[in-house]
């Protein structure tokens, strides 16, 4: 009889192997461009006047500009993916790969804002034109953070949630835990995935336009839930390297990644300002925590 683990690690070795990322890749570059291609033909059919559409949902139909913001949708599903592909081969660019998910949002909604922007004198007291303002400004500077991030990390790859191993059989053991996780996570997105979009198309039934015009909410329910596990994996990440190192600055670093990942998830029920600063505040203190964590190992202390 198949244990468990065994499933999941199965389930790792089906949707995370080599192969099935280059094939995911492929799938997902087409379905960015259908989508595209379609989201540009709903804009044309409001223009000809075939969608009747309320206020909001009209600006998001009304400028081609907008319809940048459904293909990256799908790149963020890619993203998604990666994150969890990386999860057991290095914890770095796991996490990074969750500063770069949260980069990815921020971008796309640059391309809803640009839909609703009003070029007036009055730019600094209309809410999207001020969205659109941060947005464009704590892109750079997340993608300069984000660089500094992989930059710090370049001379370490960074098994160290799996810290200070002394045997081949105890790091085996961890691997296999990521891979466990990584399996188990798989099936866990698709049904979120599932379950999100299945529920906001039965909410939004009655017409193209409506279904359009609220693609936002099944975004931030996705990856409000998204986060949510992980936090979750990356408690028990910790946890579990409890059994192998008490060393302080370890400990601080893998409890800062979680706090990191809980800034995260706070951004999504923030607007405006204090959205980016959430987000902001996130990508610094996991920078801060891996730069000072990296001087504790070459001080040798």
């Amino acid at each position: 009889m198949t244990k468990l683990p065994d499933i999941f690690l199965i389930f790792y070795r089906l949707f995370l192997s080599s192969a099935t990322k280059k094939r995911f890749e492929r799938i997902i570059v087409s379905l960015a461009i259908i989508s595209f291609l379609l989201h540009l033909g709903l804009i044309a059919a409001a223009e000809l006047g075939w969608l009747s559409s309320g206020q909001q949902q009209g600006k998001f139909l009304s400028n081609p500009i907008g319809a940048i913001y459904t293909p990256f949708s799908f790149i963020l599903v890619y993203e998604v993916y990666l994150l969890v592909y990386y999860l057991p081969k290095s914890i770095s660019i796991y996490i990074g790969k969750q500063y770069e998910i949260i980069t990815l949002i921020v971008i796309r909604r640059i391309f809803k804002d640009l839909a609703n922007l009003d070029l007036s004198t009055n730019w600094f007291e209309a809410k999207y034109d001020l969205q659109f303002t941060y947005d464009i400004v704590a892109t750079v500077v997340l993608f300069f953070l984000i660089f500094l991030f992989y930059k710090v990390n370049t001379t370490r790859i960074f098994p160290d949630y799996n810290p200070n191993i002394d045997s081949e059989r105890e790091k085996d053991f961890f691997v296999q835990l990521k891979k466990i996780l990584s399996g188990i996570l798989v099936p866990v997105f698709l049904g979120l995935a599932i379950y999100s979009f299945g529920n906001w198309l039965f909410n939004n039934m009655i017409s193209v336009d409506q279904m359009v015009g609220t693609v936002t909410d099944v975004n931030e329910v996705f990856f409000d839930d998204f986060f949510t596990i992980l936090i979750l994996t990356d408690v028990l990440l910790l946890l579990v390297s409890l059994f192998h190192t008490d060393q302080f600055r370890k400990v601080i670093r893998n409890s800062g990644f979680i706090i990191s990942t809980i800034l995260i998830k706070l951004s999504f029920g923030a607007e405006g300002l204090l959205n980016i600063a959430l987000i902001l505040s996130a990508v610094l203190f996991g920078l801060a925590i891996v730069w000072i964590h990296n001087k504790y190992e070459a001080s040798n202390l």
